[in-house]
């Protein structure tokens, strides 16, 4: 009696176990305690590059600590030129120190497990803070345009308020999109490999270990780097457009050279975040001409190098911003003497 209820027992949970694995599959959702970064395993010469990275991430911090510094205490620098160099600055900062820190805790300690819910933090600040770095150049190549364009209206355009709300507005708007995008990441279930080849919790190689149907996040993936990168380039370009139509309207020579003098900083960033992304994923993405170790190194210098370069570009090619340092530092160095 007891064999013949033990076997109706066994036969009902196994029934139920196979009506859940088949009917119910996607409503299961299986979290994995977290992932394995592996991106630079098999990378030669690992220790320089780290070394590299620790004096990068210096210098990212103490030199756009000294930008806002600068800006924010000298009230005569407080136009919507310098607010959209300040949002760049910040946005820089919080971008390196998202991913430095974690790289080299990798390697000091070489405990390269991330928690599941710490992955998910990390790839929201990092995807959040590229993105307004995109952002934030557009701001300043419209800040650019109307300078040049319509130099008679640009006090009643380009206000302090304005800016604020260009600001607050790429702000809450890639907050929002941003978490949406990494809200549906809790959608799937990791019961496979945990194992992230990448130098962070990278968005597109963790969707990808998912043993459920991940479209979803892949069409939110190519959407939004498409708005994200490809939206802020194309306004950039089409604002270089107009102001070298604009430009070569002017009659005198030497005011073409000023005018276009005043776009210099902003035209190297532009080149610094654009052209190595552009690059890696032409050929490492489409092409598929890259190593994929080689495709992982690219893509962190690609990430950490111009938040550092961003500050020297502005301290050095500013004017306001190298006077107003330089002033700091002596009244710094003349302090001791006057005590």
């Amino acid at each position: 009696m007891i064999g013949k209820l033990m076997s109706l027992m066994f036969y009902v949970t196994n029934s139920t176990m196979s009506f859940l694995r088949t009917v119910h599959n996607d409503s299961v959702i299986i979290h994995s305690p977290g992932f394995y970064i592996i991106g630079f395993q098999t990378f030669p010469h690992i220790t320089i590059y780290f070394i590299f990275l620790a004096f990068v991430y210096v210098l990212t911090v103490l030199l756009n600590a000294v930008v806002i510094y600068v800006i924010t205490v000298n009230h005569c620098l407080h136009t919507p030129k310098f607010l959209a160099v300040v949002n760049l600055a910040v946005t820089d900062l919080i971008l390196n120190t998202c991913i430095i820190p974690s790289m080299i805790k990798i390697f000091l300690i070489k405990d390269n497990f991330v928690p599941f819910n710490l992955c998910l933090v990390q790839m929201y600040v990092y995807y959040a803070f590229g993105t307004l770095e995109s952002f934030a150049l557009a701001i300043l190549a419209y800040d650019r345009l109307i300078a040049i364009c319509f130099p008679l209206r640009q006090n009643s355009i380009n206000t302090l308020r304005s800016i604020s709300y260009i600001v607050c507005l790429t702000w809450c708007l890639t907050l929002g999109v941003i978490g949406f995008a990494v809200g549906i990441m809790t959608r799937l279930s990791f019961c496979n490999s945990l194992n992230v080849f990448s130098y962070f919790c990278d968005y597109a190689p963790v969707f990808r270990l998912a043993c459920n149907d991940y479209t979803m996040q892949w069409s939110v993936a190519s959407l939004l780097t498409f708005l994200n990168l490809v939206g802020p380039f194309a306004f950039i370009f089409l604002s270089y457009v107009s102001i070298l139509m604009t430009v070569f309207r002017m009659k005198s020579i030497d005011n073409r050279v000023k005018a276009l003098a005043t776009c210099a900083e902003h035209l190297i960033l532009v080149a610094v975040f654009y052209i190595p992304v552009i690059t890696i994923f032409t050929i490492g993405f489409y092409l598929r001409l890259i190593d994929p170790d080689q495709r992982v190194l690219s893509l962190s210098l690609a990430s950490c190098i111009p938040p550092c370069i961003n500050p020297m570009v502005y301290s050095l090619k500013t004017k306001e911003i190298k006077n107003r340092a330089l002033a700091l530092v002596r009244k710094k160095s003349n302090w001791p003497r006057s005590t």
